[in-house]
């Protein structure tokens, strides 16, 4: 039985086998799941999960800037998680921090440019430094855009975006599609690469979890059962040879 689970997933991996001069996908999300799971597997505190985790950015941030992914978005704390207890909330403020102080000059080095999107001013100040400091920091490189959702949560971006429409003096007739993606988060990425070709979530989970819900609607989604700290460059080539097997339609035949 166990082996014929290996020989499966073996044929699976080989099927969706990355192919280095095929399509990268632009734009590539995701949804870091299961760094507590990770953690408590080990019998180790939740944040010992989130600081792997951390380390599994750096990696895979690096890998995806190698391979042509021109932005990188991350699901790094939604507007939901403040009802986590308070010892891992301070401890995923902090890090941010330690994070952007030890690998900014690596993402120079890369030609990486951070931009973080989210309710940055309700972040703690140490927080919000930190974040300010690796924007500016990084600001006039030209390469991928590592792109942080930071105290995110797209229903509260896109009711957000309507009051900032009404508030606009813009009429009924004027909105569109267009004007609604100017007034959202990611009107700070460029335009072609606002919203994400794949999707990746891991641990599992097959839940979008109020994440870029009006920027997803054509996105490929990849689901894997491994935790975020045990997802390494391997497995991000999987995702993206998944993706490049894909026959996007958008609606069509």
């Amino acid at each position: 039985m166990l082996s014929n689970l290996f020989s499966k997933k073996k044929l699976m991996d080989e099927e969706f086998s990355f192919d280095e001069k095929g399509l990268i996908p632009h734009h590539v999300a995701v949804i870091m799941d299961g760094n507590g799971r990770w953690a408590k597997k080990r019998m180790l505190p939740r944040i010992a999960g989130h600081k792997e985790g951390m380390e599994v950015v750096k990696k895979i941030t690096k890998s995806a800037s190698m391979l042509g992914v021109k932005v990188l978005t991350l699901y790094a704390f939604s507007t939901e998680n403040w009802k986590r207890p308070d010892d891992e909330v301070n401890f995923l403020m902090k890090l941010p921090v330690d994070f952007f102080d030890k690998f900014v000059p690596e993402l120079i080095e890369e030609n990486v440019k951070v931009n973080v999107m989210g309710y940055i001013n309700q972040l703690p100040e140490h927080t919000r430094d930190a974040v300010n400091r690796a924007i500016e920091a990084t600001k006039d490189n030209t390469g991928m855009i590592l792109n942080f959702a930071l105290n995110y949560g797209s229903r509260t971006e896109i009711t957000s975006a309507v009051a900032a429409i009404v508030q606009s003096g813009i009429s009924a007739d004027e909105v569109s599609e267009e004007v609604i993606s100017e007034h959202l988060m990611t009107n700070g990425l460029p335009k072609e690469y606002r919203d994400p070709e794949l999707v990746i979530r891991t641990s599992g989970e097959e839940r979008i979890s109020n994440f870029l819900l009006w920027q997803i609607a054509y996105s490929e989604f990849y689901f894997t059962e491994e935790l975020w700290p045990d997802f390494n460059e391997e497995s991000f080539k999987l995702a993206l040879g998944n993706f490049q097997k894909r026959n996007r339609r958008f609606g069509g035949v």
